[in-house]
């Protein structure tokens, strides 16, 4: 039986005050919502742990709001200090077996795909959704160890049950096929903080996802 209906979001919005340029990060994640965004995560690897704390409460009020779960990027400090709903980390970061040994009753742990080995250590076994990442190169990633395509997806498809997230230069013209290949999530970040409009970037995305 397939471990979806743990994990039923559809469009996951990650974001950042530098991913938002000059608006506020709270403004662009509320429009984000409203537009259909089913999960949030706050990545602010540059912030000391005060500021980060600080930022994750205040985006924490908004989600609560529209009762939208909100995940910590990579600081189990501050998800745990802010009680969020879950963290997400890669093979760099606090390990999803600590995570779950320190925070037993937490909610979500997201854990990053790198390479298809990955799949059958201890890690992915007690995380609770998987990061597939990126789908497609982009610029701005430098270290990039896999680039899965379409064909990457429908191979972790078939090789687990985990709620697949993907991630890496999807926007509206490609969620549908990265859906198709077998995903669950599709997870941004510019196509919705980069937007000129990001409710409607959101709607729009959430639109393609369900047809």
């Amino acid at each position: 039986m397939k471990e979806q209906s743990t994990f039923p979001y559809k469009l996951y919005l990650i974001i950042s005050q530098a991913d938002c340029s000059d608006r506020n990060f709270l403004t662009v994640a509320e429009q984000a919502i409203l537009g259909g965004v089913d999960i949030i995560q706050l990545r602010e690897k540059n912030d000391e742990t005060d500021i980060f704390v600080r930022k994750a409460f205040q985006l924490k009020e908004i989600t609560d709001k529209y009762q939208i779960p909100l995940i910590i990027n990579d600081n189990f400090e501050v998800a745990k200090k802010v009680e969020a709903t879950g963290i997400h980390v890669g093979n760099t970061d606090i390990a999803p077996v600590e995570v779950k040994k320190q925070w037993c009753n937490i909610k979500q742990i997201g854990y990053s795909i790198e390479s298809i080995d990955q799949l059958e250590n201890e890690q992915t076994v007690v995380a609770d959704y998987l990061g597939i990442s990126p789908v497609f190169k982009t610029s701005t990633k430098t270290d990039t160890i896999t680039e899965w395509g379409l064909e990457g997806i429908r191979t972790i498809r078939k090789l687990t049950d985990k709620p697949l997230v993907a991630i890496g230069n999807l926007h509206r013209h490609n969620v549908k096929s990265v859906i198709n290949a077998g995903a669950d999530c599709i997870a941004v970040v510019s196509a919705i903080c980069g937007a000129t409009d990001p409710q409607k970037a959101a709607y729009e995305l959430k639109n393609e996802i369900l047809k």
